[in-house]
């Protein structure tokens, strides 16, 4: 009897989200005392193994969520580096009565990519010129303002599925009859111009419908082509005040994809670059109406200044917020953002100023910097080898290296973050040092493809 007391005034937290990247929120939600109630689609999900309670439901069925957060009454309702759920999380926040961290207006607009460019567009943030589109006609004519050289993505998806480089005039990567002929065919060779025009048409037809299939609600976006260096600034607001705490350097595959592929901290950008790209995303921050929460806020460095790639009202996700800001600065963001989830202030206090970078392997499994020698999306097949020499776990400055995939798993390339096959994690004094040993590391990591 009087255990069923202590579990009714136990505090609950229900955490959308139980994959490997939410771990690190739900121990410190198990260590500040709160009943863990745990909801992912996939049963064998990995982050279940630590839950109180299990429930097997999409973090995106919004009204399933509610109706099971109404029967076990969580205290607060959180996810910690996925997109969709944080939708989820403001809307059952929001019906249960709870002081919002985001409202529910503000969670569209920070998930869905064509609600977020026209409120930063209203705001008067720096983004790149778009187009949300619905049907292939007004894609295509789209495409054609842009001058055939354009991003390509879904307005309501993450983790790079569905984004393509189209470019009509180079037809770049995995269209390589196009890029074998475009020359003759511009020459009214080959079949003449309007030969070339079809399979122009064909390209952008197929490009279209890749994204669009990855678009959870089938609008596309299509926007300005960007060029320069891309960074993310990871941020935790209080009281609707945004508190940068560090910038990541990315590293991006090649076109016509766009995975990443390693990041690294601090950034290696001058300061004066670096306090315009904070001033850029503060203004995002505060566009979005971001209250008390973590944020990831994507931006690329053009030479018209800093513009907003995306950002997300969460934790920035390839273990940047779980491992590389506590290597690099010694502030626990995951902890700092369950915390503030509860109600309390958060310690946003930097320890130290050392490198942390991560690198993921991939089927080509080319060290980031290095230059291409072919497609990063060109390794299609099944996975006959990949082999880490035991030595390199011993070395000092390597923090962690894991492997998603084993031999006799089948690769599609590296189209998406779902497609690398693990990660090294690297510590220097600098962050060139962590990125000169992540290469290294990596450069020993064996990968074999057959087919």
């Amino acid at each position: 009897m009087e255990k069923s007391k202590v579990e009714e005034m136990q505090k609950k937290m229900m955490i959308l989200g139980a994959s490997a990247l939410q771990i690190p929120a739900i121990k410190k939600a198990k260590e500040l005392g709160y009943q863990i109630i745990l909801v992912d689609y996939d049963e064998n999900a990995v982050g279940f193994a630590l839950a109180d309670v299990k429930l097997v439901v999409s973090t995106l069925d919004q009204e399933e969520v509610y109706r099971q957060a109404l029967i076990y009454r969580p205290d607060v309702v959180i996810t910690s580096t996925s997109d969709g759920p944080v939708r989820t999380a403001a809307y059952v926040n929001e019906k249960l009565g709870k002081k919002p961290d985001l409202s529910y207006e503000n969670a569209l607009c920070a998930t869905i990519k064509s609600k977020m460019r026209d409120r930063l567009k209203t705001c008067g943030v720096p983004i790149p010129k778009y187009y949300a589109v619905e049907n292939y006609e007004t894609f295509s004519e789209a495409v054609d303002m842009l001058g055939g050289n354009c991003i390509v993505k879904p307005a309501d998806n993450a983790g790079s599925r569905g984004v393509v480089h189209l470019d009509c005039g180079m037809c770049q990567g995995e269209h390589a009859f196009i890029a074998e002929h475009v020359t003759s065919y511009a020459n009214g060779q080959g079949g003449g111009a309007a030969a070339y025009r079809k399979r122009i048409d064909e390209l952008k037809s197929e490009i279209y419908q890749y994204s669009k299939g990855n678009a959870r609600n089938g609008t596309v976006m299509v926007e300005e082509y960007m060029h320069g260096a891309e960074v993310s600034v990871e941020i935790m607001v209080i009281e609707s005040e945004p508190h940068i705490l560090t910038i990541t350097d990315k590293y991006i595959t090649p076109p016509p994809y766009f995975v990443e592929l390693a990041h690294c901290e601090p950034s290696r950008l001058d300061e004066g670059t670096q306090g315009e790209i904070r001033k850029v995303a503060a203004q995002a921050v505060r566009a979005i109406g971001i209250e008390n929460a973590p944020a990831h806020v994507e931006i690329k460095v053009t030479e018209e200044g800093p513009k907003i790639v995306e950002l997300a009202a969460r934790l920035g996700g390839d273990f940047i917020t779980s491992r590389l800001v506590p290597l690099s600065t010694g502030i626990d963001m995951v902890g700092a953002s369950v915390l503030l989830a509860t109600g309390e202030a958060p310690d946003l206090t930097p320890w130290w100023n050392r490198g942390a970078a991560i690198h993921f392997i991939s089927a080509s499994n080319e060290p980031s910097g290095s230059e291409p020698r072919g497609s990063e999306a060109g390794r299609a097949g099944v996975i006959t080898r990949i082999f880490v020499p035991d030595a390199l776990y011993e070395q000092e400055g390597v923090e962690e290296i894991s492997l998603y995939k084993k031999p006799g798993d089948s690769v599609q390339g590296t189209r998406s973050s779902n497609d690398r096959l693990g990660h090294v994690i690297t510590t220097g004094e600098t962050p060139e040092q962590a990125m000169e040993l992540g290469k290294r590391i990596l450069a020993q990591i064996q990968v074999e493809i057959s087919g």
